[in-house]
């Protein structure tokens, strides 16, 4: 009986992990999220989802190292004390640098450092006491996965190579996070640990809603550029339906041969849109 812990499960990405995983009545699905009174409510009233004793759902706010403690000694009563994929999708993304170039910023000394503490804070630093707090169920698993949901934003070579201004901030902190993943691979994948950074895709999450019309100018430049060249093939945004979906024969297939602390794209390569 395959067990996961996801964080985030609340919305987005994480709760189509947790709507498809839970969808095989053989595996024990933890969602970690900071509400969750809210998040059983919406599970309890989601025609797909009702009724399925094999969802637990944990109350832990990744950036507080006790509730995370307290989610571990949750999750063992949970599976007995082994787990078999940790999932680490909740994170930050901020409206405040997601359309602008980091040259941009310069006016907004405090905010940016504000900001940038904020990001750090969720998608690095929780993620690396989450992995430590977890680890030991994790080699007591027989699967022994963990798999940090990263960014192609992050990626050095496409900002490099395509001229990737937009969100400097973000793509700053997820790619902490890869190298935090590339870290821990190296210490532990002698254990048979798969350690991995995996990047959804461009997926509709909402982000963008709120976005005023000249920030939607830029975000539709930027992709109007990049993708007749980079990606022919995109035709915009997946839902998190379509991004889960092709995330999980990623996460199936990936080994320690070929992908120990590596960091890919929803498709299993490095192309990210």
């Amino acid at each position: 009986m395959p067990s996961y812990v996801i964080t985030g499960v609340s919305r987005g990405i994480g709760y189509e992990f947790l709507r498809q995983y839970s969808g095989d009545s053989n595996n024990t699905v933890i969602g970690l999220v900071r509400n969750k009174q809210a998040t059983e409510k919406k599970v309890s009233e989601d025609p797909d989802l009702r009724g399925r004793t094999n969802i637990h759902i944990i109350a832990a706010d990744v950036t507080d190292y006790n509730a995370l403690q307290k989610a571990v000694s949750e999750t063992t009563k949970i599976t007995g004390g082994a787990l078999d994929y940790l999932i680490a999708n909740a994170g930050l993304i901020t409206p405040f640098d997601q359309y602008d170039g980091i040259g941009d910023l310069a006016t907004q000394p405090d905010q940016v450092t504000k900001e940038l503490r904020a990001l750090f804070e969720v998608n690095v630093i929780a993620n690396i006491h989450l992995f430590n707090l977890f680890l030991p169920l994790i080699q007591k698993g027989h699967t022994k996965k963990v798999i940090a949901i990263t960014s192609g934003y992050s990626d050095i070579e496409l900002t490099r190579n395509w001229d990737v201004t937009l969100a400097p901030l973000y793509s700053t902190s997820k790619a902490a996070l890869n190298m935090v993943i590339a870290k821990f691979s190296a210490q532990f994948k002698k254990e048979g640990i798969l350690f991995l950074g995996l990047a959804p895709g461009s997926v509709d999450v909402g982000q963008n809603n709120e976005a005023t019309p000249e920030q939607l100018q830029r975000l539709g430049a930027f992709f109007g550029e990049l993708a007749p060249k980079y990606a022919p093939d995109f035709r915009g945004p997946i839902t998190p339906e379509e991004s889960v979906s092709l995330m999980r024969p990623v996460i199936v297939e990936a080994s320690l041969e070929g992908s120990a602390g590596d960091f890919i794209s929803h498709f299993g390569n490095k192309q990210w849109l």
